[in-house]
């Protein structure tokens, strides 16, 4: 690819996504370190508002300045152009426990599909599956912590958090599996290919920080969360999301589950009970949604609930009653008439 072109591409890809890592330039263009070095040094001395991030990547500053790069017009061909993704939280020197809910994204059947075409035209569809992948992230607010060759890490709740980062996760997925549907049908007519994806997802306590040394520090959480969000990755059927207990018992409702059983993995003592997402439900607030679980049962109430429930028994026979609650204890008079 022609110099110019390369860069024309890197610098709208930089402003649609905000920041990019130069090791994720590296394997979207495939150039060495050198040519790297000369696209940073072009970039950052005609782009003042875009600036280098401790060696690790380009970040777009939202500043006056950045009127100096118009942004590319919508057009059928380019219908990311409009994304923005969030500015990222300020970054921290010292690591960070959190709770985070990970998510492994992979593709299915990669090496029949490396020796099925050509690499030029395989480094294309690839692109294509992880911007259409990136695109979903950025509209739920997840942070693609990695690109794994052909698949995804992906983090909800980090750098920034939010009350409903569970819920984010599977509704990415589930966004991801209906964009690659839509992917297919340009990739079937153009290279006659389809593309599937395993999901997997995982909430639970992790540390969050820098990994590695030199130029190739990267922010990574580590613990048992991601291993298992990888676990949970493999054993979902293509195209499906596949979530573990964790993460179910955060959804509240909002999403119809369909329980898988346990299963074993590898480093865990006790099989781990997993669901697959089916759809989100209609519900549309916490009542509603947790009227779709089942509300929690009442416990040593049953003198209160035969109460009530004998007194509307007589209001439906025209006898006026009422029922109030004191602490713990319902009572109830009829009414008084005039």
């Amino acid at each position: 690819m022609d110099f110019d072109v390369m860069l024309k591409q890197i610098l709208e890809l930089i402003q649609r996504q905000r920041r990019v890592s130069y090791r994720a330039i590296k394997r979207r263009f495939d150039v060495d370190d050198s040519y790297v070095e000369d696209l940073k040094e072009e970039i950052l001395f005609a782009h003042p508002h875009i600036v280098d991030e401790e060696g690790r990547g380009l970040v777009w500053i939202d500043s006056a300045s950045s009127t100096a790069m118009t942004p590319p017009p919508d057009t059928p061909e380019n219908p990311a152009s409009s994304v923005i993704e969030p500015p990222a939280a300020p970054r921290t020197s010292e690591a960070e426990r959190r709770q985070l809910t990970v998510m492994f994204c992979d593709l299915v059947d990669s090496t029949a599909l490396a020796r099925r075409l050509d690499p030029e035209d395989l480094r294309e569809v690839v692109r294509a599956y992880q911007d259409t992948c990136a695109k979903v992230t950025v509209r739920f607010e997840g942070h693609i912590a990695q690109y794994l060759g052909d698949g995804l890490l992906i983090y909800f709740g980090y750098p920034r958090a939010h009350e409903d980062d569970a819920q984010r996760a599977v509704r990415a997925g589930l966004g991801m599996i209906e964009a690659l549907g839509q992917l297919n049908t340009r990739l079937t007519q153009e290279r006659g290919v389809q593309l599937a994806v395993r999901l997997g997802v995982h909430t639970g306590l992790v540390v969050v920080g820098d990994v590695g040394g030199g130029t190739r520090q990267e922010q990574l959480a580590l613990g048992e969360t991601p291993n298992l969000a990888a676990r949970l990755q493999s054993i979902a059927a293509p195209n499906t999301l596949v979530i573990s207990a964790a993460t179910f018992q955060l959804l509240g409702g909002f999403f119809a589950c369909q329980p898988l059983g346990t299963r074993p993995v590898k480093g865990l003592a006790q099989p781990l009970a997993v669901y697959r997402v089916l759809y989100e439900s209609m519900a549309r607030s916490r009542l509603e949604a947790a009227g779709n679980t089942g509300l929690t049962p009442l416990v040593g109430r049953d003198q209160d609930i035969g109460l009530l429930l004998e007194r509307w028994a007589q209001v439906k026979e025209g006898v006026g009653r009422w029922c109030c609650s004191v602490g713990r204890r319902v009572s109830a008079n009829r009414a008084s008439s005039r």
